[in-house]
C-alpha cells in the first residue's frame, strides 16, 4: 500500500512510519521542517515538506495513497488556534477529495465529542465533524486519552518545588494513552478497509491523579508525593509567566475544567471505557522514573 503520514516523526507519528514501513508499505511522511526529511529518509520513507493548511501541497501528498493518516497539533498559530485547527481539516477533506482518497484514519481525542468546554479539543471535534461529510471514504477516527508522556513536563516542578498536579482533583477520572499503544492501533486502521464513518477509543489506562502521584512518587523515592489541585487562577498565571500564548493558557485551563466537570470523559464511559492498549501505567512509572533520573 502506500500510505501518507502526517505528524512529522514525532512521538507518535514516528513508531507509526517505522511499523508502516516493516509492514512492507510505501510511506510518504509530511513535515513542515526541512531538517526533518534526512531522518524521514533514513527510515525509509518519502519526506513531503510543507503545511497542513496547504490544500495544494496536501492534494499533491496525497496523490496515489490507498490511505492517509492525518492529525492536528495541539495549537496552531499564536491566535484563533480553534478555527485555525478547522481549516486545516476543511484543508485535509478537500485534499483527500481532489486526489481520490478512500481511505482516512484521524487522530482525536477523548472529549471530542463535546462541541465546547473541552479546550483544545473543541479543534478536533470540528475536524470530525468535518471528516465525516466526506462521501465514498471510510473515514476511522482514533480518540485517544491524555498522553502518559504529558506527564514527564511535570518533572521540573516535582524536583524544584515538590509539586505535582493540575487545575482538576485528584479523584477526577483520566483516559490515559501511550504513544506506542496509538501508533500501533492507526497501523492496523491504515491496513484496513474501514466501514464508512467510524469511531474509536484508544485507552492504554484508566486513573486519577492520586493514584498516578502515588505510582510515580513510590517510583522515583518520593513516597511523600501527592497530587495538587491547581486553583484554576493559579494555574493560567504560572503559564503565562512561562510565556505560553493567552489563547492557549485560557484553553487548557478549560480543558482542566472539562475533565472537573466530567466533559472530557463523557462519552468514553458512556461507550463502555474499553481499555484497549496493552502498556500499563506502571509500566510508564519506569519510564517516568529513567526521565526524573536523567532530568
Amino acid at each position: 500500500m502506500k500510505i501518507t503520514t502526517t505528524g512529522s516523526l514525532g512521538n507518535v507519528a514516528k513508531p507509526l512510519v517505522k511499523k508502516l514501513i516493516a509492514a512492507g508499505h510505501e510511506v510518504t511522511v509530511i513535515s513542515t521542517k526541512d531538517d526533518r526529511k534526512i531522518e524521514i529518509e533514513a527510515l525509509g520513507a518519502k519526506a513531503a515538506i510543507g503545511s497542513i493548511s496547504d490544500e495544494a501541497f496536501l492534494t499533491e501528498a496525497f496523490s496515489d495513497a490507498d490511505a492517509v493518516y492525518t492529525m492536528m497539533p495541539p495549537s496552531m498559530g499564536p491566535g484563533n488556534m480553534i478555527d485555525n485547527i478547522a481549516d486545516a481539516g476543511q484543508a485535509y477533506a478537500n485534499a483527500v477529495k481532489a486526489a481520490g482518497v478512500t481511505r482516512v484514519v484521524m487522530l482525536s481525542s477523548v472529549g471530542a465529542d463535546a462541541a465546547a468546554g473541552t479546550g483544545p479539543v473543541q479543534g478536533v471535534h470540528r475536524v470530525e465533524k468535518i471528516l465525516q461529510e466526506l462521501d465514498d471514504v471510510n473515514v476511522t477516527v482514533l480518540r485517544s486519552g491524555f498522553f502518559y508522556i504529558n506527564f514527564l513536563r511535570d518533572i521540573p516542578l516535582i524536583k524544584s518545588k515538590g509539586i505535582f498536579g493540575n487545575n482538576y482533583k485528584g479523584n477526577d477520572q483520566l483516559a490515559l494513552t501511550h504513544p506506542e499503544d496509538l501508533a500501533t492501533a492507526l497501523a492496523e486502521e491504515l491496513q484496513a478497509e474501514g466501514n464508512g464513518f467510524e469511531v474509536k477509543y484508544v485507552v492504554s489506562d484508566v486513573s486519577t491523579g492520586d493514584e498516578i502521584a502515588g505510582l510515580f512518587g513510590q517510583a522515583i523515592g518520593k513516597p511523600e508525593l501527592v497530587w495538587t489541585h491547581i486553583p484554576d487562577e493559579e494555574l493560567k498565571q504560572g503559564m503565562l509567566a512561562g510565556g505560553l500564548p493567552p489563547e492557549l493558557v485560557g484553553l487548557i485551563v478549560e480543558m482542566g475544567q472539562g475533565v472537573r466537570s466530567g466533559i472530557i470523559t463523557r462519552d468514553f464511559f458512556a461507550s463502555g471505557a474499553n481499555v484497549t492498549g496493552q502498556i500499563r501505567l506502571e509500566q510508564f512509572a519506569e519510564e517516568f522514573k529513567a526521565a526524573y533520573l536523567h532530568a
